[in-house]
């Protein structure tokens, strides 16, 4: 567990003022974010916005200036083999040229928790189940599609927090881009039954309507700023999405749930795309 000074509250992340400029541009602008412990939260944004550079400033990647906080206790303190024990990232891309075996990958999430080689497998075998890539177990990592190694590094990080108890924290990052339908929503489904159990859940997303699904709560950042931040009716209007991805939508209930479907008109928004092609 990670040791905080006086009370943590309910939050597992605070990061306070960052700032992060790569490439000449500034991805954050004194940009401060609270994340609580039991909330399934979505970073939505276009292209280039930050999404991705705000995660590697979370988990202590990269570096932004401010003050980054997880349970109470500045990031930068906490060593890295007790961080493991809690926090887990799940990349857009994880490269391995290894021939490993899924499960032997799998199983390479158990290093910081000092088990026995038969509750190594037990775990790697849970997680493999939960995530579907069980019958996968003695297939070559490399010998894998792009979606099944997707699974399978996301089934590593679940073995990694395995036991996080009560302080567990889930970065994924792009988690369904290679994915197809099915496996996109069990794995949503996964990471909303983590943040159903105590854990902070923080998602990068495109798909608006998989994030209004499954996410409490989202957070829309642009230009270096949050855009919005509320749950799905919330931060999903027509206007803040306009706004910042320069593409008109209609919005509707979902005929059997209440969350917003998003359904994107045929032009965009009056002189957006004409701007973007006269940049080159």
């Amino acid at each position: 567990m990670i040791a905080s000074k006086g009370n943590t509250a309910h939050f597992a992340i605070e990061a306070e003022h960052l700032n992060l400029t790569l490439g000449g541009k500034q991805l954050l602008d004194n940009f401060s974010l609270k994340i609580a412990s039991g909330e399934f939260t979505a970073l939505l944004g276009p292209n280039g916005a930050g999404k991705s550079s705000l995660l590697k400033v979370l988990c202590g990647e990269q570096d932004a200036g401010g003050k980054v906080t997880v349970f109470g206790r500045e990031l930068k303190d906490v060593k890295p083999i007790v961080l493991a024990k809690h926090l887990g990232v799940l990349p857009q891309h994880s490269s391995l040229s290894f021939s490993f075996t899924v499960q032997e990958v799998i199983e390479l999430g158990c290093l910081p928790l000092q088990l026995s080689n038969a509750q190594t497998k037990a775990i790697a075998t849970e997680k493999m189940k939960l995530v579907g890539v069980h019958s996968l177990k003695n297939q070559l990592y490399t010998t894998l599609s792009g979606g099944e190694k997707q699974r399978v590094h996301f089934s590593r990080v679940l073995t990694q927090l395995s036991q996080a108890d009560e302080q567990c924290i889930l970065m994924l990052d792009e988690p369904t881009s290679a994915l197809d339908i099915a496996h996109q929503h069990q794995t949503l489904q996964v990471a909303r039954e983590i943040a159903k159990s105590g854990g902070a859940v923080i998602v990068v997303l495109h798909d608006l309507n998989l994030a209004a699904q499954y996410a409490d709560r989202l957070v829309i950042i642009n230009e270096g700023k949050i855009q919005a931040d509320g749950n799905p009716w919330e931060a999903l209007t027509r206007k803040i999405i306009s706004h910042v991805y320069g593409w008109p939508v209609n919005i509707s209930k979902h005929p059997t749930d209440d969350y917003p479907v998003i359904i994107p008109e045929s032009s965009p928004v009056k002189g957006t795309l004409e701007c973007e092609i006269n940049k080159f």
